[in-house]
């Protein structure tokens, strides 16, 4: 869907990297544009030469009475929808959209929007892997690298965009539209967001499927409740993929296989039916864990809607190794194994991480959490972890909760927990960097903080 925006008067707010780019996109398509930031963001010169080059007006410390002075209000995912610059913004009947759904205005081609607490950025980076090395013109973006304000506007016919979705980037959609759209599964994150009532956080994922017709395609996690409880009817296609449902998954995993239904829903297992499903050995993938064969199997059915053939598709799933702060190898060093998975920002994503792993384990937690329930994670930490290292804001409580099963170092920097860790490892040992916390008591994002992890590891 094509807006024509020329002359229009656009406040965009927040100055990050989704609002720069919704400002610029505005910019270029002729709107008189002021981005707006409570905050001092410190640009790059060539940013700023790039915002004053398309006359975009800069507000900074405040969100002045200009906001208001416009036909609309883009925001960036950063901003909450009841903070005080929007509740006026609603109050004066000003329309407000998401980065994302301003950015959808621009796009063509094909759109595949995947959302989900855990595992949207190894699905997103693994579809657009697959398409890329299949040779789609595909583009990926959205919550992960590049907002989709950057490239909406240079995508055509033959496109496809491959987009990270957030809860925050659906919150504020009115047309959006993938002809894909995943959700991977749901547990609590993020609920300060929403008043902490979980329902609104699950309805604001199921927004993805908002405006699905017929012809596009929504492909759910089957074994996630709270995904199947919530399920809505529309004229658009459903397929699932399991781990535990053969029967009536489009795919699913059994005994180190994913099995993809190529033709009439078949009972499995059963040897004659196996030319009608497409197999890969996940012995063959780089990825290895379950949940990552969750994360797999998403990625392969929105590939094959998408046209792309499955034998290509298993070669993608050969060779791709895996996202940047998701249980990334930082070093092996004297037999034990430093793995960076700073994009552990919940308990969830840290049970998998602990899940992947079945050697003695040393474990990093801590951060900002605002009611982590950490006994999801009680029975595994009994199991594996040998000793934890617990920094950041939450260190007390972390310690307080698991002193009774293991044994917890308090430490007061990151420096201090890789320091120790090198100190308590023995050959074989899994050094696991999973906060399952946010990160920003002490970094600006989890990225920073899995680059200063790295950094630390690689020297010792």
């Amino acid at each position: 869907m094509k807006v024509d925006i020329r002359n229009k008067k656009i406040s965009v707010i927040g100055a990050a990297r989704s609002g720069i780019a919704a400002a610029l996109l505005a910019a270029r398509h002729g709107a008189n544009v002021l981005l707006s930031d409570s905050g001092k963001p410190s640009l790059s010169e060539e940013t700023l030469e790039k915002l004053n080059s398309a006359s975009v007006t800069l507000e900074f410390n405040r969100h002045s009475e200009k906001v208001y002075d416009c036909d609309f209000i883009v925001t960036s995912p950063g901003i909450p929808v009841d903070s005080e610059v929007l509740s006026k913004a609603f109050s004066k009947g000003l329309k407000v959209y998401s980065e994302l759904e301003f950015a959808s205005w621009f796009a063509k081609g094909k759109i595949i929007a995947i959302t989900g607490t855990n595992g949207k950025t190894t699905t997103t980076a693994l579809t657009h892997y697959i398409l890329d090395k299949a040779g789609f013109k595909s583009f990926v973006g959205g919550n992960i690298g590049e907002p989709f304000s950057n490239f909406a506007d240079k995508t055509d016919d033959n496109s496809i965009s491959v987009l990270e979705v957030s809860s925050y980037q659906l919150d504020l959609i009115d047309s959006f539209k993938p002809d894909v759209g995943v959700i991977l599964n749901i547990t609590p994150d993020h609920l300060e967001r929403y008043q902490n009532n979980f329902s609104l956080y699950i309805q604001s994922k199921f927004r993805i499927v908002k405006n699905l017709g017929e012809g596009d395609l929504f492909i759910y996690n089957r074994d996630d409740e709270n995904i199947s409880k919530n399920l809505v009817r529309g004229k658009f296609l459903s397929q699932s993929f399991s781990v535990i449902d053969s029967n009536f998954a489009t795919a699913f995993y059994y005994d180190n296989k994913i099995y993809i239904r190529v033709g009439d829903n078949l009972n499995f297992p059963d040897a004659q039916l196996e030319k009608n499903l497409f197999v890969i050995d996940t012995r063959d993938m780089l990825l290895k864990g379950v949940h990552n064969y969750y994360n797999a199997m998403a990625a392969i059915l929105a590939s094959k809607f998408i046209g792309c053939e499955l034998d290509k598709i298993r070669d993608g799933l050969s060779t791709f190794s895996g996202v940047e702060h998701r249980l990334e190898v930082v070093r092996l060093l004297d037999g034990v194994l430093f793995i960076n998975d700073s994009k552990a920002t919940n308990v969830r994503s840290t049970y998998y991480a602990l899940k992947s792993y079945d050697t003695p384990i040393i474990l990093i937690l801590g951060g900002r959490e605002k009611g982590n329930d950490y006994s999801e994670i009680r029975e595994l930490v009994e199991e594996r972890v040998k000793v934890i290292l617990a920094f950041g804001e939450s260190k007390e409580k972390i310690k307080n909760y698991f002193e009774t099963i293991t044994r917890v170092i308090v430490c007061d920097s990151l420096e201090e927990v890789v320091q120790k860790s090198k100190e308590l490892a023995l050959p074989g040992d899994v050094v696991l960097f999973s906060p399952a916390c946010k990160s920003f008591d002490m970094f600006t994002d989890f990225e920073h903080r899995g680059r200063r992890f790295k950094e630390l590891v690689n020297q010792l």
